[in-house]
């Protein structure tokens, strides 16, 4: 099998970004068996935004952690541009996360003595970019963020609403086709969340670039074009709302 996300055949075109198939996940075994998924079924086309929403235990988590190729189904089919990610080895999923995904967390997870700069060009130093590109990638990511002039701040100099922009900042410097972001809101405050929610829809609207996001905020899923709703383990519901304004 081509392992190889890139090339993309005819047959191939017409099939959605992402595709989950029947997909479940099962954690321990015997007696302490937990099933955190139950057969899945999920399509999300190029260029969508979805929020995920559900109430803990759900399955919304490991859902995330399966797109995001931390995690693997126990059983099922996750396809990436039709291409069956289960197949892949370690090191190729370790080469999809890095030349196609881009993760933002709640937490931010920056590195706390390293400025907004160094942090942004981390996935570039993991993919081999020449210094002089690096920087020049970084820089312009942070100004997309609305960060310019900040680049040489550590994270302690920076306000949670601005720690959460160099997250972003670093989730997309690699042009990625895909943002998972897992409540990129949930430590910020309410006029903060609002100002990360509209990056999001700039980027998704401006650059194409397909956004799923966790979240347990209604008001922060209404930026989203479709909402996903999970319930022991399984997809309730799945709304399209059409382009957000």
């Amino acid at each position: 099998m081509n392992t190889d996300v890139s090339d993309t055949t005819a047959d191939v075109t017409a099939r959605p970004l992402i595709e989950l198939k029947d997909v479940t996940k099962v954690y321990g075994q015997g007696h302490a068996a937990m099933q955190a998924l139950r057969g899945v079924d999920l399509r999300i086309e190029e260029g969508d935004f979805v929020a995920v929403m559900g109430p803990s235990g759900s399955g919304k988590s490991t859902c995330m952690n399966i797109l995001g190729c931390l995690d693997t189904p126990t059983a099922g089919s996750y396809l990436f541009k039709g291409v069956e990610v289960g197949k892949l080895s370690r090191s190729q999923r370790a080469l999809l996360r890095r030349h196609y995904l881009g993760f933002v967390f709640q937490g931010y997870n920056l590195l706390n003595r390293t400025s907004a700069l160094e942090n942004v060009e981390l996935p570039l130093i993991y993919r081999g970019t020449p210094t002089a590109e690096r920087h020049g990638r970084a820089r312009k990511a942070l100004e997309a963020v609305g960060l310019k002039g900040w680049e040489g701040h550590t994270p302690g100099e920076l306000s949670g609403g601005q720690q959460q922009r160099v997250a972003i900042a670093r989730a997309i410097v690699t042009e990625p086709a895909v943002l998972l972001a897992d409540e990129p809101t949930g430590n910020l405050d309410s006029a903060r969340s609002r100002e990360i929610m509209e990056l999001l829809c700039t980027f998704n609207r401006d650059q194409g670039i397909t956004i799923v996001m966790v979240t347990h905020e209604s008001e922060m899923a209404a930026y989203a074009k479709r909402i996903v709703q999970f319930m022991d383990g399984l997809v309730k519901t799945d709304e399209q709302k059409g382009e957000v304004a």
